[in-house]
């Protein structure tokens, strides 16, 4: 049988490798899962041929006798609280949320709003490739797609239940949100006003060609983001990927503070606001040590877990976790839903700004100071990569105090660690490095990809 779903869903190129014929059958299958009258939930993000695909999605549902309601361009979080909280058994949504513009994809959401299991994948999988479709006869086809309007109210109005509104709005705080051309335009600047900011946004404009920034928010991406943060003296900036489910914060000395110190400091607060919640988090390898250096001094375990959302938000699940989260911004608060949450994450910080009286920067740098350094390594024809995990580990293992390979290899050394890791929606292998000096999170990054290529 053949592989469709990576780590979060089906992508691929629009119109190249996610056609409107794969798309299709992939939707009959779906809908086959599900069952015959199941009510499902559908939506998208701003990227080109997503009107496309959702058509494609709602016709193929369509054709297998399930009930379709279109939720419209939404967030991701947006839509898997749809499903959660309005009574779905499902949902559809069309995202390649942090992937470059020219990709699309499918995600399956659960009637828990969370992302279908691995095994539940398998069973899509199975009806796609032996066309076991739930065909309905024409008799049966007078369904139509109906409206769903709720999706943003009812995310919006959900965020702001979990976070004290007054506290915050006392603080008259001045925020930026980049929403990078997407639909985290639609939602996070009504959660901002709400809770009283005076709100300024960048790339907040609707385009599928993503004309300012990747979707995905990097160091790199959001230097102009940040560059504006600190010339308009914000408390706050918040930049979104594609799709709005993750959060990286612009602390108020406009500098960018990246995913694991941002979901550090959320997962205190957490513990702070419920204090009789299980006192563990899940997180990736591809997090940073100072998580577990800093949480450890509240009594709170750090468990770790392979990259993937999907895996991360189960587990989360599964062990009543207090948190989960990846070193990209995606951070999960169980309280409101048990997936990354872009918006809930900058409720989150907000309050806890609040709460502490202090700024973004002086919450900041609380955490141990680490310099990280990312790079990316195109993968090859000839290129192995369990080779290029054996050459890494031959070349670093004995210098190592810890090597983990539940996803690719991590070494942490004395002062430093790195993470070299095929990535599970892109073919190219990905390079974090992590060092409390920054010419050695340098080198040691130029090092691991001539490693990594084999020179």
């Amino acid at each position: 049988m053949g592989k469709l779903f990576g780590t979060d869903g089906v992508r691929g190129i629009t119109n190249k490798e996610l056609t409107p014929e794969l798309v299709l059958r992939l939707a009959k299958a779906i809908g086959t899962f599900f069952g015959k009258g199941a009510k499902i939930l559908v939506g998208r993000d701003v990227r080109a041929g997503g009107d496309m695909f959702t058509k494609i999605v709602e016709a193929g549902l369509l054709s297998v006798n399930v009930e379709v309601f279109d939720g419209g361009m939404a967030a991701t979080p947006a839509l898997q609280y749809a499903v959660k909280t309005l009574g779905y058994d499902g949902g559809v949504i069309v995202t390649a949320s942090h992937n470059p513009a020219p990709y699309n994809g499918i995600k399956v959401v659960d009637k828990d709003g969370i992302e279908i299991r691995r095994e539940k994948e398998n069973e899509i999988e199975d009806i796609f490739f032996s066309e076991r479709f739930n065909t309905a006869e024409w008799s049966s086809l007078a369904n139509e797609v109906k409206k769903e309007d709720r999706v943003i109210s009812n995310y919006v109005n959900g965020i702001l239940s979990h976070v004290d509104i007054e506290k915050i709005r006392k603080k008259n705080y001045r925020v930026l949100i980049d929403p990078a051309n997407s639909v985290g335009t639609l939602s996070t600047p009504l959660v901002a006003r709400a809770l009283g900011c005076k709100v300024y946004t960048i790339n907040g404009n609707l385009d599928p060609l993503f004309p300012a920034r990747e979707p995905e928010p990097t160091f790199d991406s959001l230097k102009e983001t940040a560059e504006v943060a600190k010339t308009l003296k914000v408390d706050l900036g918040v930049a979104h990927d594609g799709d709005a489910d993750r959060a990286i914060f612009i602390d108020s000395e406009g500098r960018v503070q990246w995913g694991d110190r941002s979901a550090t400091l959320l997962s205190y607060w957490a513990s702070v606001k419920n204090p009789k919640a299980n006192k563990k988090v899940i997180t990736a390898v591809s997090s940073s040590s100072l998580v577990e250096e800093y949480l450890s001094k509240y009594s709170i375990e750090v468990e770790w877990t392979k990259v993937g959302s999907v895996d991360i938000a189960h587990k989360v699940a599964d062990e009543n976790a207090l948190a989960g989260f990846e070193e990209n911004g995606g951070f999960m608060y169980p309280p409101h839903q048990y997936v990354r949450d872009g918006a809930m994450s900058f409720a989150l910080m907000l309050e806890l700004m609040a709460n502490e009286n202090v700024s973004s920067a002086e919450l900041f740098d609380r955490l141990p100071k680490y310099y990280l350094v990312k790079t990316k390594v195109n993968l090859k024809p000839g290129m192995v990569v369990e080779e290029i995990y054996k050459r890494v580990l031959e070349t670093y293992s004995s210098s190592a105090v810890k090597v983990i390979t539940i996803d690719g290899v991590k070494v942490i050394g004395k002062d430093y660690w790195f993470l070299v890791r095929k990535s599970g929606t892109e073919p190219i292998i990905r390079i974090m490095a992590e060092a409390k000096d920054e010419s050695t999170a340098n080198n040691l990054v130029n090092e691991l990809k001539r490693v990594v290529e084999g020179k």
